[in-house]
């Protein structure tokens, strides 16, 4: 049974409840013995970076909420499986009511190329400033302002800018993308 034909599709569920849901098809794939006609079971997510009470945190964003990833050969009783879950509302399918609609080979390759692409880029930033650089700020309320760089936070990626306000050197903290060289 291993060599059937498996196509992405999407799944619809319940928004925020995806990676639960994502264990509950496993588990029911599982206790079906279904495991041949299933591959993987995805819910893309991405590392974000909060501040929570002046400490980093690390924290997985979903990127599409609401929708599951997931590799099968729809034949049999596992499409009625699967909907049969809690949280489960549907595979997306271009009429409504209408079967399920495989993805295609692009959406699929974008799909998983942002997923791999994610995991690679986690911390690998590059900080195109460094202190000294002439820059102008192209963002909030002194746009249009020029200023040197007198600190590089890489950790926070920030940078403090001097900008001369008023005749007084004033020092601006902007993130990487609020400012641009000059």
């Amino acid at each position: 049974m291993s060599d059937q034909v498996k196509k992405w599709y999407v799944l619809k569920v319940i928004s925020g409840k995806e990676a639960k849901i994502q264990k509950l098809i496993e588990n029911e794939v599982q206790r079906n013995r279904l495991s041949d006609y299933v591959g993987k079971i995805l819910v893309p997510t991405e590392k974000v970076v909060q501040i929570r009470n002046n400490k980093r945190v690390q924290k997985d964003k979903t990127l599409f909420p609401g929708y599951i990833y997931i590799e099968a050969n729809l034949s049999g009783e596992l499409p009625h499986v699967i909907k049969s879950i809690p949280g489960v509302m549907g595979f997306l399918s271009g009429v409504k009511g209408g079967d399920p609609m495989p993805l295609s080979k692009a959406e699929v390759n974008r799909i998983l190329g942002k997923i791999d692409e994610m995991a690679m880029n986690q911390d690998n930033v590059h900080i195109p400033y460094k202190v000294g650089d002439a820059v102008q700020v192209n963002d909030g309320p002194f746009k249009g302002f020029d200023g040197v760089i007198e600190e590089v936070n890489k950790d926070r990626k920030k940078v403090i800018v001097m900008v001369k306000f008023f005749g007084r050197k004033t020092p601006l903290e902007l993130g990487y993308f609020q400012v641009k060289k000059i």
